[in-house]
């Protein structure tokens, strides 16, 4: 349609003067408060994952490892980036105003963070009540949602019964008083979480959150299944001389307790019980589902599928021209590939951005030492898992449909053309 030369001006001036107050707008927000809260998974546990990004990132931790290191491992020095830090890196990219904390601990479970379990100095809880917060991401230990004696920390009463509790403290904040054993309907049930008498029945006194914020999002993650629960190997230990705490055999010859068969078991059961958890509580926003990416990537052989112990039951390391590891050494926490992928999830879930949109010359990838075909790979799979794109066999079903309706399209047009020459 064609438009008088005046009106294409005033379109222009008005286009601009749309684009100035969106400008304006943007310049005089104020960032979204995001804080990230968990473990080991969280920070990393390695470099290059550990420090990434730890310029721009609040690491509200690191205080308390100065005060006293006994909440973390002398191979693991703050302060800490993590998985915090690569999606602090991504909102950049995309020109997303976000201010970014993280509050973890190594072996942290929620209720560890609930109740300060960890020693005088290290204020978890403090940390989530610090400020009002736009968004909180909760991670549970790697293996504490599995059922009852699928792992070494399995313990989902303890999961539900904590996520709530700062699901609570996150969105209203009241001060309260209870024991374990009121928590869980009976000192019986309470002492099934593995607690003694005396614990259930202590009392806690947990004083109100100041900052709270009924608005707050407040996701679940999902964690990864892990290698070392299902393939057959050596008990380890940290190697505690060296500078990433390496496993090493224990020296006992034994072997590994393991607790699934497949990974895909493992993956099934912590699926349920993360979105479990988020149905049953309809305060949370939702799950972030990093273990369903994870094996997603597996199942389509993209990353490293097998080969992770040799048969002695000792690691096996990757060869150069392997497929993408998603594991570390140890095979329980990520690789700078799968926190990557870790990472990629978390971004789409919160910000309702396609991962892909990244691109292959996204830098965080290029930081990690991520090739660029790695990089998309991964951003791929996070955005397949997000439904953004079709997974590869749906996709090949949308071609074939389109193909098939050009065909229909192509014999109903023949008819006619028939007629009219006749």
């Amino acid at each position: 349609m064609y438009f008088p030369l005046p009106l294409k001006r005033a379109a222009r001036r008005a286009a601009c003067a749309a684009l100035a107050l969106s400008a304006a707008a943007s310049a005089g927000a104020t960032p979204t408060q995001i804080l990230f809260v968990g473990n080991s998974y969280t920070f990393g546990r390695v470099d290059p994952v550990m420090s990434y990004n730890a310029a721009n990132v609040h690491d509200l931790t690191a205080g308390f490892y100065a005060a006293n290191t006994s909440g973390a491992n002398p191979w693991e020095p703050h302060p800490w980036g993590g998985i915090a830090g690569i999606f602090k890196q991504f909102t950049v990219e995309k020109g997303l105003d976000y201010d970014v904390s993280i509050s973890a601990r190594n072996a942290a479970s929620l209720r560890g963070h609930f109740l300060n379990t960890a020693n005088a100095a290290w204020d978890l809880r403090g940390n989530v009540a610090s400020q009002k917060w736009d968004v909180v991401v909760l991670q549970e230990q790697s293996d504490a949602t599995l059922p009852l004696g699928s792992g070494k920390n399995a313990n989902p009463a303890q999961f539900r019964a904590y996520a709530d509790k700062l699901e609570q403290f996150i969105h209203a904040g009241a001060a309260q008083t209870y024991t374990e054993t009121a928590l869980y309907g009976s000192l019986a049930a309470c002492q099934a979480t593995g607690a003694s008498a005396a614990t259930c029945n202590t009392v806690r006194a947990i004083p109100g959150n100041a900052n709270a914020n009924p608005d707050a999002k407040v996701y679940l993650t999902e964690t990864w299944a892990r290698p070392d629960m299902v393939y057959a190997h050596l008990t380890t230990t940290a190697d505690t001389t060296s500078v990433d705490g390496r496993p090493i055999p224990d020296g006992s010859g034994a072997q590994a307790t393991l607790y699934y068969s497949t990974l895909a078991a493992m993956t099934a059961d912590l699926h349920a019980a993360a979105y479990g958890e988020a149905a049953a509580n309809g305060q949370f926003a939702g799950v972030i589902a990093v273990g369903d990416a994870f094996q997603a990537a597996y199942d389509q052989g993209a990353v490293k599928t097998g080969g992770f112990y040799d048969a002695n039951g000792v690691y096996v390391p990757n060869a150069p021209g392997d497929a993408m590891n998603l594991w570390w050494d140890d095979y329980l926490h990520a690789s700078k590939y799968g926190s990557y992928l870790d990472a990629l999830v978390q971004f789409g879930t919160i910000t309702g951005l396609d991962p892909l949109s990244l691109g292959a010359n996204e830098i965080a990838a290029r930081d990690l030492g991520l090739s660029q075909a790695d990089a998309l790979a991964l951003q791929r799979i996070a955005s397949q898992q997000l439904g953004m794109v079709p997974e590869p066999a749906s996709a090949a079903m949308v071609f074939l449909g389109l193909a098939l309706i050009g065909a229909t399209r192509v014999r109903a047009r023949k008819p006619r053309a028939a007629r009219a020459v006749g």
